[in-house]
């Protein structure tokens, strides 16, 4: 199997031609598993299958490295469209994805017939809680209490078209995220766990984040991460709706416009291309 090394942000991802060579259904959770494995596999954050769709030019399936399926991912959803578009499978520097959360619609920035940057309509945040999912009453989860780790944090939440609990801290870069990460993504509070994100604002228009994802752990950058961090930023009213996000792997902005949808702008990179037995 034909396989590219892609990353946006150093959030990297094994992205597969699923028209061409399709893997088997049932084995995608093991081969998840398997490629994202950094020592015995490819290594990655991900795996993304590039699908067929009735709905939009293409289908994105993303898969992680505990096997479970993703609905949305931020940074995915660039790699794919430099890789379709860099391959010719696509023309326009317009581009519409199916995904899981819905048809997201993509704006390819061009050089030397080359996708350097995306922008990505990330969709209307979702703050009903019963739709993020959250447990227990009121709407929207802003500034609420929730005890994790032996401490209490003040947490906001919403669905990006996946579930995120954002809380605010003074110093991010030393923040316990590997600790106290995995114990709000399995709070019992989210049926079906949560991305979490870490956030230090620096001014009006700037922030600083760094995310555990759910079923990934802590990744370099997160899309879906920082658009809900700035959504919560904004509401909570710490920043402007137009913030420049500062991540491990680098920086991305995000948009929360007067039409309500969140606009996602970042590089993708191809790193290498190899092949992988499936069996």
């Amino acid at each position: 199997m034909r396989f590219s090394k892609m990353h946006g942000l150093g959030n990297d991802f094994v992205v597969v031609n699923n028209l061409e060579e399709k893997l088997p259904e049932e084995r995608l959770p093991e081969l998840a598993q398997r490629w994202c494995d950094r020592r015995f596999g490819i290594g990655a954050d991900g795996i993304i299958l590039v699908d067929p769709s009735r709905v939009a030019a293409f289908r994105m399936r993303i898969f992680n490295p505990d096997g479970s399926e993703a609905e949305m991912c931020g940074n995915g959803i660039r790699c794919l469209a430099k890789y379709v578009y860099d391959r010719r499978m696509h023309t326009d520097t317009t581009l519409t994805v199916e995904t899981l959360a819905g048809v997201k619609t993509l704006k390819l920035f061009v050089s030397n017939k080359q996708v350097e940057a995306v922008r990505v309509n990330m969709g209307e945040p979702v703050f009903d809680r019963h739709s993020i999912p959250m447990k227990g009453e009121g709407s929207p989860v802003k500034g609420e209490r929730l005890q994790a780790a032996g401490r209490k944090f003040e947490v906001t939440c919403l669905s990006m078209g996946n579930p995120h609990c954002v809380t605010f801290v003074e110093n991010v870069d030393s923040f316990p995220v590997s600790t106290v990460g995995p114990q709000i993504e399995n709070h019992k509070a989210f049926p079906k766990r949560t991305n979490v994100e870490f956030v230090e604002v620096i001014s009006p228009s700037e922030i600083k984040m760094r995310v555990w994802e759910r079923g990934a752990g802590e990744t370099l950058a997160c899309g879906s991460g920082a658009s809900a961090a700035v959504v919560a930023s904004a509401l909570n009213e710490r920043t402007s709706r137009k913030v420049t996000v500062h991540l491990p792997g680098g920086d991305l902005l995000i948009e929360w416009a007067g039409d309500n949808n969140v606009y996602m702008t970042g590089p993708a990179v191809e790193v290498f291309q190899g092949e992988i037995d499936v069996n």
